[in-house]
């Protein structure tokens, strides 16, 4: 008979990733494709148009928001 463990499934405080290290950029330029590619979509032309609107009315911030 198999034992579970109940609180196995559950997230451990101390492995989760703080805050801090979760943001990607680096301060360099953020392209449209950065953008589709974090939104988790293909990249296809009507995709990065979307991003490129993003990109004008968000600005760099548009990435950050689609990530954790």
């Amino acid at each position: 008979m198999p034992t579970s463990e109940p609180d196995a499934s559950r997230p451990s405080r101390d492995r989760t990733t703080p805050d801090r290290l979760l943001h990607a950029r680096t301060g360099t330029e953020v392209s449209p494709e950065d953008v589709v590619l974090a939104a988790g979509r293909d990249i296809t032309p009507r995709n990065i148009e979307w991003a490129k609107r993003k990109l004008e009315q968000e600005g760099p911030a548009a990435l950050d928001k689609l990530l954790p």
